[in-house]
């Protein structure tokens, strides 16, 4: 199904191109504090109005933000807002940029495509209903450069504290569901560790704890739980992460309550041990219904833990 035709938006498609393919950590430091100065994250976001939007956060300290850029005008129409989104992945193309990801409305899944340059390509199509019980989603994409082996897999918590996993297949279709149970008192999580044999999400809890959940590729499914902070957490109901350096992560938090974020710069995750830098608050409002990562196709490369 195509919801409509939009327009892109005012910075043109040659802004666009340029300025929409994410960072990417150029330092090879493993420590947060000597990694964090060299590192950057592509934050997206869906507007109250239904913009695709981007603004680029560099890990200074405090954090510098480029400021809000439309990508795409109006692409989900009133009354179809998402309240959950994977990491919208960006294809360079003849034509500019190739955009595709997947965005939860109502109670229904949904697929977000479009081209850069071809505002008729521009499409919102249901996938399939029964997620009105689900409260977070992330996207593992599995690509190594120049390898043989790749995956996908959909990760999604019901709120219930059920988190379960897809494998998507070459046709983009969702199969081989598995689960487990155990992860009510998440609040909010992130992918922040792919690779061939395991993800793992980064996650926070109401009561303040910062956890890592480690999840082989394995059937059945069993993920394991470390503790990496006992508190303080609990304000975040978003979080975005990129890789920084050859170890760490940056992470956002953002609190819709008071439109606030916060950049940490996160070594590489063992547990309590975990070096953590805060970076401070980053300048701007945060108060999109939505926020995710804009990734490139070939390039997007975590390794958290």
């Amino acid at each position: 199904m195509k919801i409509g035709s939009r327009t892109t938006g005012v910075l043109g498609a040659a802004v666009l191109a340029a300025a929409l393919l994410p960072g990417t950590a150029i330092g090879t430091a493993t420590a947060p504090s000597a990694a964090s100065a060299q590192c950057q994250l592509d934050l997206g976001s869906v507007s109250a109005t239904g913009d695709h939007q981007w603004q680029t956060v560099v890990a200074t300290s405090p954090p510098t933000n480029g400021g809000i850029g439309v990508v795409i005008a109006d692409l989900y129409p009133d009354g179809m807002l998402p309240r959950l989104s994977t990491t919208m992945v960006q294809e360079p193309t003849p034509g500019g940029l190739r955009v595709q990801g997947s965005v939860v409305i109502g109670s229904a899944l949904y697929g977000t495509g479009y081209d850069s340059l071809d505002p008729e390509s521009i499409g919102v199509g249901r996938i399939g209903g029964g997620w009105g019980d689900f409260v977070a989603l992330a996207e593992s994409r599995y690509v190594p450069y120049r390898g043989t082996f790749s995956r996908t897999h959909e990760y999604a918590l019901r709120n219930d504290g059920v988190l379960f996993r897809w494998s998507k297949d070459g046709y983009g279709v969702w199969r081989q569901r598995v689960s487990a149970p155990g992860f009510a008192a998440v609040k909010a999580m992130v992918l922040i560790s792919k690779t061939a044999t395991y993800d793992t999400l980064l996650a926070t809890t109401r009561g303040g704890a910062l956890y890592t959940i480690h999840i082989p590729t394995s059937a059945p499914m069993k993920p394991v739980v470390k503790l990496v902070r006992g508190s303080t957490w609990q304000g975040f109901e978003s979080l975005v992460a990129e890789k920084c350096g050859n170890k760490g992560t940056l992470l956002v938090g953002i609190d819709k309550d008071t439109r606030t974020a916060y950049m940490y710069a996160v070594g590489h995750a063992s547990g309590t041990s975990t070096v953590i830098q805060s970076l401070g608050k980053i300048p701007g409002s945060f108060d999109a219904p939505v926020y995710f990562r804009w990734v490139p196709l070939d390039f997007d490369d975590l390794f958290g833990e």
